[in-house]
């Protein structure tokens, strides 16, 4: 490759987004939003932000999306994700378990609202969950394992001058 064509190449950059599946009594707690007009449900869930933790990262978008304080107990699942040919997703789903449903209050006006469902509820929603991601996140949940979060590695975040975790 030649030096001006390695100097225009685009990059690929997904954006790097974090969910967190919550159950409590065989219910999960989903979050409802309106996206261009359409009702949509999906596990609180956002963007990691700059000089965050993913795990600080998860508890930030539950806090917001639901108004709970919790913090994730294990890494789901990494999923790559492409909602169309120019938008593309590198998602943590994390998981908790909760002994008892709690009310839920979105701190997030874009959340409308907060609703414990169960399994069969959330497959009914079909086209009304915000991605293939969100039935995938909750039937690895209900089968498949989960990891450690010691897996994950922030010790070099702070590397960056005046950033504190």
């Amino acid at each position: 490759m030649n030096d001006f064509a390695t100097r225009n190449k685009v990059r690929y950059r997904p954006n790097v987004t974090i969910a967190c599946v919550i159950e409590a009594e065989n219910r999960f707690l989903m979050v409802e939003e309106w996206i261009n007009g359409a009702q949509k449900f999906n596990q609180p869930a956002g963007h990691l932000e700059a000089n965050e933790s993913l795990l600080m990262a998860c508890a930030r978008e539950v806090y917001e999306e639901t108004g709970l304080t919790i913090q994730p107990q294990h890494l789901l699942r990494i999923d790559q994700y492409s909602a169309n040919s120019e938008l593309a997703f590198l998602r943590f789903t994390f998981c908790c378990q909760l002994p008892h449903c709690q009310q839920a209050i979105p701190q997030d006006s874009d959340i409308t609202a907060a609703h414990w469902l169960d399994y069969d509820e959330i497959c009914t929603l079909g086209a009304k969950l915000r991605s293939p991601l969100v039935a995938a996140a909750i039937d690895s949940y209900r089968s498949g394992p989960r990891y450690d979060l010691a897996l994950l590695n922030w010790q070099f975040l702070t590397l960056a001058a005046g950033v504190k975790p």
